[in-house]
C-alpha cells in the first residue's frame, strides 16, 4: 500500500491531527460494533489472508437462492453515526474478488445510512444515502423530502470500481432537509463528487446507522440474479467517522504521505 498516493483525509491528518474529533474506527475485527447483519446463507468474517492494513480484515459474502426472496444483507452496523443538522466524514477501504463479475443492469450496495421508521406508518427500516456499484460505476445518493413523500437525488458514473485491488471512499456530508447542505466524495484519493447547497437527508431528527458491507439489492429487488456469479466476496477495511475528514484516515495512507 506505499505506492498508493496518501487520501485527502490523511493529507489533512498530517496537518490536523490535533483537531481530530473521532466517533469511532473499526481496523477489519468483528468486534466493536452495535450489531452484525448476516441474512440467508451471509457471512460476515474477520480475515488475515486479504487485508488493506494491520493484521485483519472483514470478508462479506452473500449467496444467490432462487427460492429465497428475502434480502441479502452481510454488513456491520454502527448506530448513532449522524442525525439532521450534522457534519460528518465518514471512511472505508473495500475490494472486489478477483474474479467479480461487473453486470451494469444489476446493483450491488457496499454501504448505506439506514434508519428505523416503522412508527411512520409509510415505511420501515429505510436508507438515506447509499453507497452502489452499479457495472463496474460507483453510485451514491441522499434522500430528500419526508419519510412518506421521499425524493432520491442519484449521482452516478461517478468513478470506475476495478476488481481485486483495494480502493478507499471517503464522503464528507452536512445533513440537512433546507437545501443548505452538501455531499462530497473522494475515491482512492481523488474528488470525485462536491455537490453543495442541496437537501442530503430528509426532514426528520432520527439517528441514522452507518453500515458498511455487501448488500446484493439487486437480487431482491429484481426478484432474480442476473449474470452468472451466485456468490458474491468484498473485503472491508479501515472503517471510520468523524467530524472532519481528518479524523477519519486510514493509517495506510498516513504511512504513505509520510513516505
Amino acid at each position: 500500500m506505499l505506492g498508493k498516493l496518501p487520501s485527502i483525509a490523511a493529507l489533512l491528518a498530517l496537518s490536523l491531527g490535533a483537531q481530530a474529533s473521532l466517533i469511532f474506527k473499526n481496523t477489519g475485527t468483528t468486534s466493536g460494533w452495535d450489531k452484525i447483519n448476516k441474512e440467508h446463507k451471509g457471512t460476515v468474517q474477520q480475515v488475515t489472508n486479504v487485508v488493506y492494513q494491520g493484521k485483519t480484515a472483514l470478508k462479506m459474502t452473500q449467496i444467490y437462492d432462487e427460492d429465497y426472496s428475502g434480502r441479502y444483507h452481510s454488513e456491520v452496523v454502527k448506530n448513532d453515526v449522524y442525525k439532521r443538522g450534522d457534519t460528518g466524514a465518514y471512511g472505508f477501504s473495500f475490494r472486489l474478488q478477483d474474479n467479480w463479475q461487473f453486470l451494469p443492469v444489476q446493483s450491488y450496495g457496499i454501504a448505506q445510512f439506514i434508519a428505523d421508521f416503522t412508527d411512520s406508518g409509510c415505511e420501515d427500516w429505510m436508507p438515506t444515502t447509499m453507497v452502489s456499484l452499479k457495472g463496474n460505476k460507483l453510485y451514491s445518493r441522499v434522500k430528500q423530502g419526508s419519510v412518506c413523500k421521499q425524493e432520491v437525488k442519484g449521482f452516478n458514473d461517478i468513478a470506475t470500481v476495478t476488481a481485486g485491488e483495494w480502493h478507499r471512499i471517503e464522503i464528507e456530508a452536512k445533513w440537512e432537509s433546507d437545501g443548505t447542505g452538501y455531499y462530497k466524495m473522494w475515491y482512492d484519493g481523488e474528488k470525485v463528487l462536491d455537490e453543495k447547497d442541496i437537501s442530503t437527508t430528509i426532514d426528520d431528527d432520527r439517528a441514522f446507522q452507518f453500515r458498511v458491507g455487501l448488500y446484493a439489492n439487486g437480487w431482491h429487488d429484481d426478484k432474480q440474479m442476473k449474470g452468472s456469479q451466485g456468490t458474491r466476496n468484498v473485503w472491508y477495511d479501515e472503517i471510520a467517522a468523524g467530524t472532519t475528514l481528518s479524523d477519519i484516515a486510514a493509517e495506510a495512507d498516513i504511512d504513505a504521505g509520510e513516505c
